[in-house]
């Protein structure tokens, strides 16, 4: 099992050096860095929203490609490559991490329609970024480009995932909620149930599981913290596209509830 947290994305970098590659050119990207800042201020600095920067950007990348790794054991096999948008598994992996990353960025310009803006906004980086990473894709980068911003997009909590890549990253953008990380949107310093219910979770974590090819383990204090599953790692799993994949277990008081598939 492993931890989700900022961390997590290094363990996949060091198996990849096309990803190793990607994450150092996002990471030292003017107009990347920019956009995920301003994402933060306006979340952060405007609405009083929890973190949506630069954190949480990682987080989601790490989780979403442990997910895809352990369905990949399973079995499955990425949309992309299946249908030839990505000519490999590398490639599909590069899907995964740039669309994790740069999920967010709509948000510099508003909270509302943020994926959507994010999917838009993401396409002139992306004409940048996949000429550098792929020199040798020719016009197939277009083809990545628009798996990307289907990723970017689908992580809207009612729009249906319609690849692997996608859904990985949609289910990613729900687990990163530790220690008051939750992904429903609360007002900073306000004590109300959103923010007891974010507070209430302690760690997430991801692994191999049992009876699904996939387990999200959520540790908690309080069944408080019931509410941000239910109100948004569930719906993204519904949405993924990868449902039947994947499980849901809450620990709380030495008490194991499996809160998804019922």
């Amino acid at each position: 099992m492993v931890l989700v947290s900022p961390t997590l994305i290094h363990k996949h970098l060091n198996m990849s050096a096309l990803l190793s590659s990607a994450y150092k050119l996002l990471e030292s990207d003017a107009e990347v860095q920019e956009l995920i800042k301003m994402a933060n201020i306006n979340a952060v600095g405007r609405l009083r929203y929890n973190d949506h920067g630069i954190v949480h950007a990682r987080i989601v990348c790490g989780s979403a490609l442990e997910l895809f790794e352990i369905l990949l054991k399973a079995g499955l096999k990425p949309t992309t490559v299946k249908y030839g948008t990505a000519k490999d598994l590398d490639e599909a992996r590069l899907v995964v991490l740039l669309a994790s990353y740069l999920h967010d960025i709509g948000n510099s310009i508003h909270r509302d329609n943020h994926e959507m803006l994010g999917a838009i906004l993401a396409k002139d980086v992306l004409n940048r970024l996949l000429p550098e990473l792929l020199p040798d894709a020719g016009s197939r980068m277009y083809l990545l480009r628009q798996e990307i911003m289907h990723a970017i997009y689908a992580t809207e909590m009612k729009t249906q995932a319609l690849t692997m890549e996608a859904g990985v990253v949609t289910i990613a953008d729900g687990t990163d909620m530790a220690e008051g990380r939750a992904r429903i949107p609360y007002k900073l310093g306000k004590l109300d149930m959103h923010a007891v219910s974010a507070l209430s979770i302690k760690k997430v974590e991801i692994r191999e599981g049992d009876k699904e090819p996939a387990r999200i383990d959520v540790y908690m204090n309080d069944k408080a913290g019931l509410f941000q599953i239910e109100a948004v790692l569930r719906p993204k799993i519904l949405t993924s596209g990868l449902g039947k994949y994947v499980g849901i277990y809450v620990n709380s008081d030495g008490e194991v509830l499996k809160v998804y598939p019922e």
